[in-house]
């Protein structure tokens, strides 16, 4: 293998390459011209290396330019940073740097990468990329398990790639279709400032039963003060509190919620935000959430409502495969677990295999109750349903069990290919420590073992939540491969992603490849599953569909 370490110096780029071992190859090469360059070197088939796929991939797409591999030696290093496995590397042990700005959307970032073009002067400086690279190249050979974490870092930077890919080539939207469902539901397009005419009928309904003009469902606060005046003791403006209420004015209050919702998210403002040029581009954040989970940074592309997907069309001559892993949670468990018991269950319909095992007696009950298990609720049905669930598949509930376990005493977790779980902050720190100092009450030992449960949910969940991420990456990553494999004359007449969430994705398709396309959308999911689990037998079955639009598939 041939590595291929890109970086700036200056205004230029230098590319230094290496071999599997480490070593330098040959002197450092000034890049004029850095399109031609990297596709004159793609045909050795190397891994480039660069600092964060998202600086350096998308100048390439838009000159034409596509690379099969890379590594991104921002995402391989959160992940060794923090993994179990590469603990005592001097990677994990070194003192904090530029490399260890977060990339997890859901805490303060030090900056945000993409408001740094390409050519800009780069405020922090320029960190070693050639050094880093070796170091990482210590630290996965000298790794509890270099198979693992290999695994899980390719798959990262596979999906950086993927992330880049779908952003340059925009999932196809049809903005008079939008405009024409918007207006179906919502009523014509208001001016600036104005609710559209559906909200403002909904909320002449609402003010009429309440009587009172005085009724703002738009701020939390003034609607808790319209609902108390009415005798209405609601705590709070959930949707699934106010459910629970009887009352005449529920029903048009939940669905101008419903309505503001989409308007806020996919209204006419976000239609004229991220849709240009009949494709909708947003900002992918592969492994943005702590489990390795993607995030968006913008756009909302990991929640497009059912109400608009009927805009989502494919172009003329050409199809949506829309496909999704089936029940991939509670199957990622029984893999994790090697309970071959829930393997059998899972051959067909997991839920309904739990059925015929004779731990529950209906469907429902086996899926409220695996979601117990993967979630922690010990209460309620799902609670009930879990000591027969436990004797039923031991293995399975013991891994859970103990993952719970180790969180409720602030220990780390690990996913499959190596992905561990954060430590409890130092709230959670202050409270186990109140629950035993001198000045212990039975308040303050309440309160460390409510966040001690809390934590262990997390947990709990983190394994198997972080070990589905990583069947999906796999799952993208080589169908990425089989697509581009199904050749064609021009890059963007091949099938290829333009939509990921979780455990589905959207191929978009010349018609003609259309059935080709479902297969290979199943066939990656046969050998993700392989890769990372190896012979244990259980089955990854994908739904895959055929659609012109969205709305179809589902």
């Amino acid at each position: 293998m041939v590595y291929i370490v890109l970086q700036r110096a200056a205004r230029e780029v230098l590319a230094r390459t290496f071999g599997d071992e480490g070593t330098e190859l040959g002197p450092a090469e000034t890049v004029a011209d850095l399109a031609a360059y990297v596709a004159r070197r793609e045909t050795e088939r190397p891994r480039w290396v660069w600092d964060y796929t998202r600086r350096w991939y998308p100048s390439l797409l838009a000159g034409g330019v596509r690379v099969e591999r890379c590594v991104d030696l921002r995402l391989s290093h959160a992940i060794m940073r923090n993994s179990t496995l590469t603990a005592g590397s001097a990677l994990a042990t070194s003192p904090r740097s530029a490399w260890d700005y977060s990339l997890v959307v859901d805490e303060p970032r030090v900056r945000d990468e993409a408001l740094f073009d390409f050519d800009e002067a780069d405020p922090i400086g320029e960190p070693d990329a050639a050094a880093e690279f070796l170091l990482q190249r210590e630290a996965i050979a000298a790794s509890a398990d270099p198979g693992r974490i290999g695994l899980l870092l390719a798959a990262e930077s596979a999906g950086a790639l993927i992330a880049c890919e779908m952003k340059s080539a925009g999932l196809p939207v049809d903005a008079d279709t939008h405009d024409r469902l918007l207006t179906d539901l919502l009523g014509p397009r208001p001016r600036y400032g104005e609710r559209p005419a559906k909200l403002e009928a909904l909320l002449d309904v609402m003010r009429g039963i309440l009587d009172s003009n005085d009724v703002n469902p738009d701020s939390p606060a003034e609607l808790l003060k319209a609902l108390g005046r009415a005798g209405i003791m609601a705590t709070s403006t959930r949707s699934w509190e106010l459910k629970e209420i009887k009352h005449p004015v529920i029903a048009p209050l939940l669905e101008y919620k419903k309505l503001s919702r989409l308007m806020t998210a996919n209204g006419w403002s976000w239609l004229d935000t991220w849709v240009a040029d009949g494709r909708f581009r947003p900002e992918y954040v592969p492994g943005g959430v702590v489990t390795g989970r993607w995030a968006a940074s913008g756009g909302g592309a990991l929640q497009l409502p059912k109400q608009i997907r009927g805009a989502v069309i494919a172009d003329p001559g050409w199809k949506f495969v829309v496909a999704d892993a089936s029940q991939l949670e509670p199957r990622i468990l029984s893999a994790l677990s090697a309970d071959r018991r829930m393997a059998e269950a899972g051959r067909g319909d997991l839920y309904e295999g739990i059925v015929a095992s004779g731990a529950v007696k209906t469907r429902a009950q086996a899926k409220i109750a695996m979601l117990g298990a993967m979630y922690g609720a010990t209460s309620g049905e799902s609670g009930r349903l879990m000591p027969a669930l436990t004797r039923a598949f031991p293995q399975a509930i013991a891994l859970v069990e103990a993952a719970a376990r180790a969180g409720e005493n602030g220990e780390i977790v690990t996913t499959r290919l190596g992905r561990s779980s954060p430590l409890p902050g130092s709230e959670w720190q202050a409270a186990q420590g109140d629950a035993y100092g001198e000045a212990a009450t039975p308040q303050t030992a309440a309160r460390a073992r409510g966040a001690a449960r809390s934590w262990g949910r997390f947990t709990r969940n983190f394994i198997v939540q972080g070990t589905a991420a990583e069947w999906a990456l796999c799952w993208m990553a080589g169908l990425r491969g089989r697509l581009w494999s199904l050749a064609e004359d021009q890059a963007l007449d091949r099938p290829h992603l333009v939509f990921f969430l979780h455990d589905e994705v959207i191929v978009h398709t010349p018609a003609r490849l259309a059935e080709q396309v479902v297969l290979e959308v199943r066939a990656a999911a046969v050998d993700a599953g392989r890769l990372i689990f190896g012979a244990m037998p259980v089955d990854f079955p994908v739904t895959a569909v055929t659609v012109d639009n969205y709305a179809q598939a589902k």
